[in-house]
């Protein structure tokens, strides 16, 4: 049973990580080294995270033995199988360090694959040059103090540390921004009104957005261009040029085609050519481009979606019938949820009434909870008396030996304080250099951010967790049993002014942090820059909005007269379609007796007009004689052959003019 319930949950880790890569990545397009090394990061990151739980409730079982209470029952995962299993947690460090060079080889513009291990190299030459020079002055320091005996698992334990602490810098950042922003968030969706409205501000920033990626395509495609036609079939660097243009959209290899007619000698010295080194960059920024043009495009789409969506909320939040009516029905048949269970009328009550207060009950209680954490964060250091709120609940459930409120708690409690760093790290964007957009519209380099993001943020995350529950003994500063997680990632007991100090006091931030996120107060400061942001009580604010209001009133009426004409098209076909069906198959059987009847009176017309041709052959022959000799030869001249019937009509007059002359007579 512990077995199948710990490979229960490690299966369900592996989907939710490959779900969320597919929702951001493209595994059509992208390299598999950048799915692999993502989805890699992301699970193990998930893993770790998600069998803390069981740790915890391991270690209680353990403590209990070792404390003689032989009548304590086992939890539900053995020690034995747990262990196993969390041996895969030394594996984190390893990848992130090797997830910065495959930052750089995806993000590369060269053309081999030698090429783009030379730029990661280059690239991470100062990434993992600083690693070393911290590693080896700590070295350093260890070895003039001789004072100081350190075995290799404790200066293991000191690189842990260094790296640990940058993460609980980034980690309060996140989480102080989550806290207030998720149940916020879900506040403010409670409201119709304020969510369009802001939908309007995002269309009226996405369509600039849009415009200056196009922009910036067209600029590169013309570069492109020029490359094109300065390097020839028979140039050494063609092959280079094939590959830009096999990254380009098809449009525009269409209208630059390949320039394979035209023979140029590459030895001339008066032209000049491209080096590789800028056709490596100006692949670089073709990829970049065409992503960033296609990100936008597809996000514009789902924005419009979003926005047509929130108007049809507004205008059926007054209808008697209570059917929820959209403005643009789906074509496609609806499934057997729609019809049976997500009715209309199921739709309508959910959407204009039930939705607002399930997010309003769901705010209070997140709001609740991170009130929780952040009274449990300021005062998790105090072990008398016990103040975190999570250390009493998982003490109370220990004296009991509930290891499934142990571990139900430990889970609720993780699981919230990775949705609030991890849904953080999706939110943010900085600039265009790191952003997760969804619907498969990511980029490498991002993907491969995340994912060092993740590495880095989740051990400082299970160490904070273990201090908030008084689970780890350099922070409790009791004799307990050690967890399997700070048995293989270290604790904080080598560095004593990091332990009692840094990672005790560090976390109140969280306090400022959180206010300043009520307040919006990196909102404003952001606007005060000239990045323009949601403010409800700006001029510039309400001037995107009407923009974004009139955009989207533009093309709602282009998407009307779209569906209008293709529904006049759809009963064209219905109607005179079926007609002429059923036209074509009622004269078939008349059309092939009206066969059978001309073939027949064909016969004896025939029959009847050779005996009457056989009696008067001579009369008729005279006849004809008769029509050839009064009719007039007509001249053909290739001349006067036009298409313009205005040209003729005058040709023929002057014709007849010249005829009809007196003095040609």
């Amino acid at each position: 049973m512990s077995g199948a319930a710990l490979g229960i949950e490690i299966a369900v880790v592996f989907f939710l990580a490959l779900f969320l890569l597919h929702r951001y990545g493209d595994f059509r397009k992208q390299q598999r080294m950048v799915l692999f090394g993502t989805l890699l990061a992301w699970y193990l990151c998930f893993l770790i995270v998600f069998i803390l739980p069981l740790d915890v409730s391991t270690t209680i079982y353990k403590q209990c033995i070792i404390d003689h209470e032989e009548h304590a029952p086992s939890p539900s995962v053995g020690p034995r199988i747990f262990n196993q299993t969390t041996g895969n947690m030394s594996v984190s460090p390893t990848i992130r360090l090797l997830l910065p060079f495959m930052q750089s080889y995806a993000r590369s513009g060269g053309f081999s694959i030698t090429g783009k291990i030379k730029t990661a190299l280059i690239e991470n030459a100062i990434y993992y040059g600083t690693y070393l020079f911290i590693f080896g002055s700590l070295l350093i320091y260890v070895a003039v103090h001789p004072q100081w005996h350190l075995s290799w698992y404790e200066l293991q334990t000191i690189g842990i540390t260094a790296a640990n602490t940058w993460g609980l810098f980034l980690l309060v950042l996140l989480m102080g921004y989550g806290l207030v922003e998720i149940p916020c968030s879900y506040w403010e969706a409670s409201s119709q009104g304020h969510l369009l409205i802001k939908t309007y501000f995002k269309a009226a920033k996405l369509m600039a957005e849009k415009a200056d990626a196009e922009e910036n395509l067209e600029d590169v495609m013309e570069e492109v261009r020029k490359a094109n036609e300065s390097i020839k079939y028979n140039h050494p660097f063609r092959k280079y040029i094939d590959t830009i243009l096999r990254k380009c959209p098809i449009e525009y290899q269409e209208k630059m085609g390949r320039n394979m007619d035209d023979y140029e000698d590459f030895d001339d010295k008066q032209n000049t050519y491209p080096s590789e080194r800028s056709l490596e960059k100006l692949h670089k920024q073709v990829i970049y481009a065409v992503q960033r043009n296609n990100r936008t495009r597809v996000q514009w789409q789902i924005l419009l979606d979003q926005a047509f969506h929130l108007e049809d909320v507004a205008k059926n939040e007054t209808s008697l019938s209570h059917q929820f009516v959209h403005s643009f029905p789906t074509t496609e048949p609806a499934g057997w949820v729609n019809r049976y269970v997500y009715t209309p009328t199921v739709e309508w009550y959910w959407e204009c009434l039930l939705k607002q207060w399930f997010y309003r009950v769901l705010a209070v209680l997140l709001s609740l909870f991170s009130v929780a954490v952040v009274w449990s964060e300021c005062t998790f250091f105090s072990t008398r008396p016990v103040l975190s709120l999570f250390a009493v609940f998982i003490q109370l459930a220990e004296r009991d030996y509930n290891y499934l409120y142990i571990e139900m708690a430990c889970f609720i409690t993780i699981f919230f304080l990775c949705t609030c760093v991890y849904s953080t790290v999706f939110r943010i964007r900085v600039f265009n250099y790191y952003y997760l957009a969804s619907h498969h519209q990511t980029d490498a380099y991002s993907l491969q951010f995340s994912g060092m993001l993740f590495c880095r943020l989740t051990p400082p995350l299970c160490l904070n967790f273990l201090g908030l529950i008084h689970m780890d003994s350099a922070i409790s500063h009791q004799a307990k049993q050690q967890t399997a997680y700070t048995s293989i990632m270290g604790s904080m007991r080598v560095l004593s002014f990091i332990a009692n100090g840094f990672y005790i006091y560090y976390p109140m931030l969280i306090v400022i942090l959180c206010i300043a996120t009520y307040f919006s107060l990196g909102t404003r400061c952001l606007n005060l820059l000239g990045f323009q942001q949601f403010m409800g009580d700006n001029e510039l604010t309400s001037d995107l909005i009407d923009e974004g209001r009139e955009l989207l009133r533009r093309e709602r009426r282009k998407r009307q007269r779209m569906e209008d004409g293709e529904n006049r098209r759809r009963e064209w076909r219905e109607r005179y379609g079926h007609q002429r069906d059923e036209g074509t198959s009622r004269n078939r059987p008349c059309i092939s007796e009206m066969k059978q009847t001309n073939y027949a009176e064909t016969l004896s017309a025939n029959a009847n007009r050779q005996a009457k041709y056989s009696r008067s052959g001579n009369h008729s022959e005279r006849d004809s004689v008769e029509l050839l000799q009064d009719a007039e030869p007509l001249d053909f001249n290739a001349e006067t052959l036009t298409e313009d019937p205005l040209e003729v009509s005058s040709y023929k007059g002057k014709e007849n003019q010249h005829k009809y002359s007196p003095a040609l007579v």
